[in-house]
């Protein structure tokens, strides 16, 4: 299997599903790679200290460190709920080793599958290529395919758990994975899977360069009003986090945008939480 990973100290994020087993027997095999598994069980099933204890177990068999937590976050939690808990967690993780990175099993079926949930809740390009290595998260098998996955698994006899949440359909991510992207051919993925990649490399392209602009509260309204309608909103979106304005949505973006172009100078455009933006001749500046 080809992934491809630089020497260092990394939390390996491993649930105990044939994902991230199959990562960690990849893993193991590298030189110059120090490894600690990190499991969280989110206290979802009544089964899941099962899954603990194999990913337990096959930690102190490759001599890996160890470390785990448990959420109690209950049967209805949501699928939100559980991946801000999970990465809150390997992130206390790799706070407190010093890794260089968390390393996570996310493969190109959880690329193609985050894509279409997006899509079916009206996201923008960047919520496309929400699956992405970045920084601090790196995601080595994005370029194999599930059934590629299984296949290592079942020639090197790996064993694994599954999760029995998995077959129930009124999850949106599991109702996308048995009725809307098996109706795909293979070349039907592959081209889905280009456009997924070449909008990521548009995103990476156009964040550096609304970067080097300034964020500070106050900016240059004429230079904003001449930027076009879909890059004036990824400004808008990069200066209220750059100024400390979080859980916008869309709309916020959308009415804050047309407002910094249209509306007349002395205006105070409510944005969220307190905040907002105060409209000048020449200058827009976020404020509480």
């Amino acid at each position: 299997m080809d992934v491809q990973l630089k020497p260092g100290k990394y939390v390996v994020a491993v649930s105990g599903g044939v994902d991230s087993m199959v990562l960690l027997d990849i893993l193991r095999q590298m030189d110059d790679v120090e490894l600690v598994v990190a499991h969280f069980d989110h206290g979802i099933r009544k089964d899941s200290a099962q899954d603990k204890e194999l990913v337990e177990q096959t930690a102190k068999r490759i001599k890996s460190g160890f470390k785990s937590a448990f959420g109690d976050l209950g049967e209805g939690a949501s699928e939100a709920t559980a991946r801000q808990a999970r990465y809150a967690f390997l992130r206390d993780v790799q706070e407190q080793i010093g890794a260089d990175a968390i390393i996570t099993a996310h493969h190109q079926d959880d690329v193609l599958e985050t894509a279409i949930i997006n899509i079916l809740r009206g996201t923008n390009r960047r919520g496309l290529t929400a699956l992405q290595s970045t920084d601090g998260i790196i995601r080595p098998m994005l370029h194999l395919t599930k059934q590629q996955i299984r296949d290592y698994a079942e020639q090197q006899q790996i064993i694994w758990r599954e999760d029995s949440t998995n077959d129930d359909d009124t999850y949106l991510r599991n109702y996308v994975r048995h009725h809307i992207l098996p109706k795909f051919t293979p070349k039907q993925r592959q081209q889905f899977v280009e456009i997924i990649n070449n909008l990521s490399v548009t995103n990476e392209e156009l964040e550096h360069l609304l970067n080097l602009r300034p964020v500070d509260p106050e900016i240059d309204r004429q230079w904003f009003i001449g930027l076009p309608h879909a890059v004036a909103k990824e400004y808008i979106a990069l200066w209220l986090r750059a100024n400390h304005v979080n859980n916008f949505d869309k709309n916020t973006i959308e009415r804050l945008a047309i407002a910094a172009k249209t509306a007349q100078p002395g205006s105070q455009i409510d944005a969220i939480g307190g905040w907002k933006m105060t409209v000048a001749k020449k200058t827009l500046r976020i404020s509480k």
